[in-house]
């Protein structure tokens, strides 16, 4: 079994920052691509941030500039820096990754979501 754990949303006043973090557990052999999805009310998941395991990473076009993804292989975490934030980017945050577990399968495993609210 492999769980995701989120942590780090939270209010936040428009131009402010917060770090997001997701820590993978369980019968991992391996971790691929990493990332970042969020959901806004009424709107579609959207892929934020993605980092592969050669540290390759991707942007969606409405934060880069602004975010900067990053991993910790020994920890199997991924971070998610969050910069001069804006009421745009008030979602849920999940956490995803491809991961070779057990069954020696890469299956992609979600985090349960984490509330980031940009708001005064």
């Amino acid at each position: 079994q492999v769980q995701l754990v989120e942590s780090g949303g939270g209010l936040v006043q428009p131009g402010g920052s917060l770090r997001l973090a997701c820590v993978a557990s369980g019968s991992i052999r391996s971790i691929n691509a990493m990332g970042w999805y969020r959901q806004a009310p009424a709107k579609q998941r959207e892929l934020v941030a993605r980092i592969d395991s050669g540290s390759i990473t991707n942007y969606a076009d409405s934060v880069k500039g602004r975010f900067t993804i990053s991993r910790d292989n020994a920890k199997n975490t991924v971070y998610l820096q969050m910069n001069s934030l804006n009421p745009e980017d008030t979602a849920v945050y999940y956490c995803y990754a491809l991961i070779r577990d057990a069954t020696d399968f890469v299956k992609q495993y979600w985090g349960q979501g984490t509330q980031v609210t940009v708001s005064t």
